[in-house]
C-alpha cells in the first residue's frame, strides 16, 4: 500500500509539450510525473522554424535531450524525447503515436507548450503576432487535447488531459492581448472538452499559475519592468506584494497540481481551471 502511495503514477505514460527548456515549468512537471512512477515523454519544436519562434525563447533539441537526461539521472525513470510544432496537426499526432508505439499506450497529456514572449502595446501588435500566439497556446493545445483524447477513448481506460493556463486566463493584462485572450480560451475548451469526455472517464482541466520566473519569467520581468518604469528588484517587490503568501510562484508550485490532477485523488475532478497564484487570484 505505500508502494502504491509513493508512485501513484506507476505504469502509466504522460506525455508533456513545451518541456524542452532548463528550468521551466515543463521540466519540473515532467520531474514530478517521473518522480510518482510515470514513464514520460518531453516534447518542444526542437528549432526554430520561424520568426515567432527564436532560438533564444524555445527548447532546441540539444536542451530538450538535457533536460531528459538530467530527469533520468534524478528519478531512473522512463524518459524520452519527440520534437514537435503543436502548430502541426500531423506533428501532434505523431507525438500522440510515438508515446503508444514506444510506451505501450498514453495515459496523461499535458499541453504546456506556449508563447509567453510576444507582448506588446496593443495598437503595435501585428496579424502575424496574434496569430503566432493563438496558434500555439490555444490551437496547438485543441491538436494536443484531440489527438489524446482520441487515443484514450480507444484504449478504454480512461485518461488526463491537463492544459497549463495561467492567470491570464481568469484576468487581463497589458500588453498581453493575444496571450490573454489564448489563455481564456483554454477556459471555455476546457469545460466544453469535459462535457464530451467524461462519459469516457477522461478528465480535462486547467492549472493556472501566476507569474512563475523560469527563464521566460526572467524576461517578463525585465520586460515589465522596463514598460513601468521601475527597476528589476522594485518591480518584483510589488509582485510579493500582492500576493498574499508573500512570494511568486516555483515552478514545483505548478508541477504538485498538475500531478495532483493526474492522480486517482483527483478522479472525480473535471471542467475546472485550477488557480496556483499564492491568494492572488482568487476566482
Amino acid at each position: 500500500m505505500g508502494q502504491t502511495h509513493a508512485r501513484p503514477l506507476a505504469g502509466k505514460t504522460a506525455v508533456i509539450t513545451g518541456a524542452g527548456r532548463r528550468h521551466g515549468l515543463g521540466e519540473a512537471i515532467a520531474l514530478r510525473l517521473a518522480e510518482d512512477g510515470a514513464a514520460v515523454v518531453l516534447s518542444d519544436i526542437g528549432r526554430s522554424v520561424d520568426a515567432a519562434t527564436p532560438d533564444r525563447m524555445i527548447g532546441g533539441e540539444e536542451e530538450l535531450l538535457a533536460v531528459a537526461q538530467g530527469i533520468r539521472e534524478r528519478t531512473g525513470a522512463d524518459i524520452s524525447t519527440f520534437s514537435c510544432d503543436v502548430r502541426q496537426w500531423v506533428q501532434v499526432q505523431a507525438l500522440a503515436q510515438h508515446a503508444v508505439s514506444s510506451r505501450g499506450g498514453l495515459d496523461i497529456w499535458v499541453n504546456n507548450a506556449g508563447i509567453g514572449y510576444i507582448m506588446k502595446p496593443l495598437l503595435d501588435v501585428s496579424p502575424e503576432d496574434w496569430t503566432a500566439v493563438i496558434d500555439v497556446n490555444l490551437t496547438g493545445a485543441f491538436f494536443g487535447l484531440q489527438a489524446a483524447a482520441a487515443v484514450m477513448a480507444e484504449q478504454g481506460r480512461g485518461g488526463r488531459i491537463v492544459n497549463i493556463a495561467s492567470q491570464a486566463a481568469k484576468s487581463g493584462f497589458a500588453q498581453a492581448q493575444a496571450y490573454t485572450a489564448s489563455k481564456h480560451g483554454l477556459v471555455g475548451l476546457t469545460r466544453s472538452a469535459a462535457i464530451e469526455l467524461g462519459p469516457l472517464g477522461i478528465t480535462v482541466n486547467n492549472v493556472c499559475p501566476n507569474h512563475v520566473t523560469t527563464g521566460l519569467g526572467a524576461w517578463q520581468n525585465e520586460y515589465f519592468a522596463a514598460k513601468q518604469g521601475k527597476t528589476l528588484d522594485q518591480y518584483m517587490a510589488a509582485m510579493r506584494a500582492r500576493i498574499p503568501l508573500g512570494r511568486t510562484g516555483l515552478p514545483a508550485d505548478t508541477a504538485n497540481a498538475v500531478a495532483f490532477l493526474c492522480s486517482e485523488q483527483a478522479s472525480y475532478i473535471t471542467a475546472e481551471s485550477l488557480n496556483v497564484s499564492g491568494g492572488e487570484e482568487p476566482h
